[in-house]
């Protein structure tokens, strides 16, 4: 695997010093400061590229190009933003750049309700928890018409929670969930997001879904033409939320979308982590089911909680089966490599990580502290490593 680290740019706290001393010789990184929506021109990414490969690394992938919401909904200025799409596809492709990471996830990108959770060891990491969620929406967020959403058990739950909450962890609750985490281009105060919530009212998952087709019918063209691969991030969590729909959440939505659109620059971003909350998923079957169409790969792991919970555990723990998962990656590049693919290695990047060491006393993006996601290579590398000696006996 070509090993890489997620770089969110200058004003990173994990420097690209940082993670040349990691041993990953590629970056994953976007242009995190043009606004959704606006063309990416090529003087800003080879600024970027150069700054990038002036610490003698290389950028990759870019995650992410964002999806504007009136492409999602398909309303106001959406065929402009289409086209500034093309164009920054265009213009990435011309500076060497052909992978892209993307997501098609409605008004919120990834969500957790808690960002820096105690774990047993004194580490901290990203945790989802059903019943702080509903708390958040019934009685903060207050939704109209969300108390039709939960069931009796669930609401009940949901009030505890809240009732048991400081006005503090109220704060932080709504922080957390609204705010922006790293990588999702938006965040909101309150009514910001009831506003985009009510967007979405009458907005089916057969429309969210139809709407994605008819973004990708008209990108993929231009995709295959540039030879830039495509690769969609699974929904994380991949359930609804808020009342609005999720729609590349199984492996039955991925078969939809690859079915309307079968080119193979319509591709997926294999992420354990995020398809490894459901436990309909199997993660090995996913791989095996569209291997072809997998161009870039997040590899964590999360542990199951019940009713929905889960967190972030480390990279060879909790429920996703890694030692599987990196055998079948390394199985694949050597099929690529034999069939003399000229780019036969997939990039994959260590997937979050928990906060540590010396990093607890800094400031960090949620997951994407240095050394946490340093311990999920390292781990990764030493069992890709040992797979490798397995294999090739």
């Amino acid at each position: 695997m070509k090993e890489s680290f997620r770089w969110y740019g200058p004003r990173d706290p994990v420097t690209l010093q940082d993670i040349s001393q990691t041993g990953a010789t590629k970056v994953v990184s976007a242009l995190h400061d043009i606004p959704n929506g606006e063309v990416w021109n090529k003087d800003a990414i080879k600024t970027h590229q150069q700054i990038i490969r002036n610490a003698d690394l290389e950028w990759e992938v870019v995650e992410s190009v964002p999806i504007h919401e009136e492409i999602k909904l398909r309303i106001g200025s959406f065929q402009k933003h289409i086209d500034n799409y093309k164009k920054t596809l265009e213009n990435l492709a011309s500076c060497g750049i052909h992978t892209i990471c993307y997501n098609f996830m409605p008004v919120l990108d990834w969500t957790r309700t808690h960002l820096f959770y105690p774990m047993k060891d004194g580490s901290t990491g990203l945790y989802y928890n059903s019943s702080a969620l509903a708390a958040f929406d019934l009685f903060i967020l207050e939704r109209e018409g969300a108390e039709i959403e939960y069931n009796t058990k669930q609401v009940q739950k949901a009030e505890n929670y809240f009732k048991a909450l400081s006005s503090e962890e109220i704060e932080i609750l709504t922080k957390s969930i609204i705010a922006g985490l790293p990588g999702a281009e938006e965040g909101y105060t309150l009514d910001q997001f009831r506003n985009q919530l009510k967007q979405y009212e009458f907005v089916s998952t057969e429309d969210l879904r139809e709407n994605l087709i008819l973004f990708l019918e008209e990108i993929i063209p231009t995709a295959e033409k540039l030879k830039v691969k495509m690769s969609i991030h699974p929904d994380d969590p991949p359930f609804n939320l808020f009342g609005i729909p999720r729609v590349v959440r199984t492996s039955n939505d991925l078969d939809f979308l690859f079915n309307r659109v079968p080119s193979l620059y319509n591709g997926l971003t294999y992420c354990t982590g995020s398809l490894g909350v459901r436990k309909d998923n199997n993660l090995k079957q996913i791989f095996d089911k569209f291997t072809d169409r997998i161009h870039f790969i997040h590899l964590r792991s999360i542990q199951r909680e019940g009713e929905g919970n889960f967190f972030e555990a480390n990279h060879l723990e909790g429920d996703v089966d890694m030692f599987s998962i990196v055998y079948a990656i390394i199985k694949e590049e050597q099929k690529r490599k034999k069939e003399v693919f000229t780019d036969w290695e997939i990039p994959m990047r260590p997937d979050h990580g928990h906060q540590m060491l010396d990093d607890l006393n800094k400031k960090t993006n949620p997951g994407y502290s240095a050394i946490g996601r340093l311990r999920g290579l390292s781990e990764i590398r030493g069992l890709a490593l040992g797979i490798s000696k397995i294999i090739n006996k």
